[in-house]
């Protein structure tokens, strides 16, 4: 079965260009939280909130400092991360993160050493 995901801003409920959209959805599987990370061409602004930060939020070019505004004002006291000052990588992905998903980083039963090997 296919499944298409379906960004939208927290603020105005915009919907992101093609590309910008392929970028979003590489974010999906980031085993990150408490980040920032831009996502381009259109400069759309992902928080990967996750636990004590919330959920992950979007938002468009527009609306990136009203989301951290929000962030700060709703999780500045928990911790650094929504303190963070730009810029914002692009990318959050490195070959660990890449090696632990291909193992089972992101499964409630994970599967350290049984899984696929990655080199």
């Amino acid at each position: 079965m296919s499944v298409r995901l379906l960004f939208r801003c927290q603020f105005c409920d915009a919907q992101p260009d093609p590309l910008t959209q392929i970028n979003l959805e590489k974010s999906v599987p980031e085993l990150m939280w408490g980040a920032y990370e831009d996502a381009m061409p259109e400069k759309w602004l992902i928080w990967h909130g996750r636990g004590l930060y919330g959920p992950p939020r979007y938002a468009c070019r527009e609306h990136r400092g009203d989301l951290v505004a929000f962030l700060r004002e709703h999780y500045g006291t928990i911790g650094w991360h929504p303190w963070k000052r730009p810029p914002y990588p692009t990318s959050l992905r490195n070959p660990d993160k890449e090696r632990a998903i291909a193992v089972g980083g992101r499964s409630a039963m994970p599967k350290w050493g049984y899984g696929p090997q990655v080199k």
